[in-house]
């Protein structure tokens, strides 16, 4: 397998105005005094831990990188020395070294603990970006138990699926304009159970997925339980090109992987809201016919468009099966409603069907009634949801105004949860001290490859305002007993 080689391009689109020195505090735009060599292994650090240079690729020579940054090689040759004295590559024998991280390592060395006592009232969860159910959801039971008597006579047990509900499926996607037959549709337990079925069935043991970083933090595990190993590419929401996804370095890293599968949300991506435009999944579906990859995309969030029109489903960009997607009803209607599914071609499906028996023998007919039942009324039940996560996303949007205004939320235009980029590569250390201010937090590098995104952090908007209010203002408290300029214990005071 070739090395992956991180693009001398790329690197220094990143690095960006790396001479003003990309700092931590509020003095980032003042010109740095450090020799050059050093402010250049700074950054280089800052986007290792960013998750903008993945680890394991091999970065670019040194002689390519003096030429597009228009330093001597000297310079750059120092810069690597000083990056491999610290951990940050590995040098192999007879292969060029590699992008690591060190075991604990933070930028800046910096890591705090704090120690206070545990508030009295229940923890505000921010870990899960999910809605409780819709008062609709406790009809579409009382409907499937009307319903179960005709399913009673038989083993009960449907690999891929009841008839209705693959129908009802089928149907949404035509809905969507993109057309569906039930044969086309397998029924899961979930997205998260379709995702494994397939990665079975696409790759083999040590193969390369390709993701985006960051991304679901259990499609990540999923890749790795089934002895795959997920290949990371960067969003770059920044750029401003289909709407965050560097499709250059998809292609790239297809390539250079020889990957046959990728996974990625494209639809109010989670955890950052952003959405790929059309010409961005023409290009997608390009890329997976000129490089024989298939593609698997997670639609989980795809009717949550909060800001925007409903995304063309990328499947609609396909000439052939070089696209599979999946579903989900937990983020459309409840999490503890399990079911999801995969639209891919018949044989696919097939193929899935006889494979899942070692896995499990079917999704619960009562839930697939239920499931059903929901779909029949989605548009009403979606334009709720809708509503109802604008008005929450204003509120932690608010509190964080007020309560941290030097935390950046991205600008993302759905879903469930906001990704923001915090002033102190502190997200685990905050996520680990959190729970004792009365939130719990899933930390940034959970949603990355090897401990990137120390500096952000998830913040879902699925809870009730009040909620939100509490929680920032308890996060607010315990940033602030993190900070190193705070020696005095931090006090909550919530109104």
């Amino acid at each position: 397998m070739a090395m992956r080689v991180l693009g001398v391009s790329s690197l220094t689109r990143d690095l960006g105005q790396w001479r003003q020195g990309r700092h931590d505090d509020s003095a980032s735009s003042r010109k740095s005094s450090k020799p050059a060599y050093q402010a250049l292994a700074d950054n280089i650090r800052l986007l290792i831990h960013d998750g903008r240079v993945p680890l394991g690729v091999a970065l670019p020579s040194e002689r390519d990188l003096a030429s597009a940054l228009a330093l001597s090689r000297t310079t750059i040759t120092s810069t690597y020395s000083l990056l491999r004295e610290d951990g940050y590559l590995i040098s192999r024998q007879g292969s060029r070294s590699t992008v690591a991280l060190p075991s604990g390592a933070t930028p800046n060395g910096l890591m705090f603990q704090a120690t206070v006592a545990k508030p009295d009232r229940p923890a505000i969860d921010m870990s899960y970006a999910a809605l409780p159910a819709p008062p609709e959801v406790e009809g579409a039971y009382a409907a499937a138990l009307q319903a179960l008597p005709a399913y009673l006579p038989s083993h009960g047990m449907e690999p891929i699926g009841i008839a209705v509900l693959r129908e009802a499926i089928a149907a949404r996607y035509r809905a969507r304009g993109l057309p569906t037959e039930p044969e086309q549709i397998m029924v899961t337990l979930g997205a998260q159970h379709a995702l494994r079925l397939l990665i079975a069935a696409l790759t083999s043991s040590g193969e390369r997925v390709l993701i985006e970083h960051p991304t679901y933090p259990n499609g990540i595990e999923a890749i790795r339980n089934a002895g795959a190993r997920p290949v990371p590419v960067a969003l770059r929401p920044e750029d401003g090109n289909s709407g965050g996804w560097d499709l250059d370095g998809i292609r790239s890293a297809a390539r250079q992987t020889a990957a046959k599968m990728a996974y990625f949300v494209p639809d109010f991506h989670n955890p950052t809201g952003l959405c790929l435009d059309d010409h961005g999944r023409a290009e997608l579906a390009r890329i997976a016919r000129e490089t024989r990859m298939t593609i698997v995309v997670d639609e989980s969030m795809a009717e949550l468009n909060l800001d925007v029109e409903p995304p063309t489903p990328v499947a609609s960009f396909a000439r052939g099966s070089e696209i599979v997607t999946i579903g989900s009803a937990s983020k459309s209607f409840w999490g503890g409603l399990r079911v999801g599914w995969i639209r891919a071609n018949p044989a696919l499906v097939t193929r899935l069907a006889g494979t899942r028996s070692a896995v499990d023998l079917g999704t619960p007919i009562m839930d697939q009634l239920a499931t059903a039942h929901l779909l029949a009324d989605a548009d009403a039940i979606l334009d709720a949801r809708r509503n109802l996560l604008r008005r929450q996303r204003d509120s932690l949007l608010t509190a964080l105004t007020d309560h941290l205004p030097d935390w950046r939320p991205l600008n993302g235009s759905g879903g469930m949860s906001l990704w923001v980029q915090l002033p102190s590569p502190v997200s685990t250390s905050l996520a680990a001290t959190a729970p004792n201010f009365g939130v719990l937090l899933a930390a940034g590098p959970r949603f990355g490859v090897e401990g990137a995104f120390e500096r952000f952090i998830r913040l879902p908007y699925a809870q009730t305002d009040a909620d939100l209010c509490l929680a920032v203002s308890a996060l607010a408290a315990a940033y602030d007993m993190l900070s190193p300029r705070n020696e005095q214990e931090a006090t909550l005071v919530c109104v």
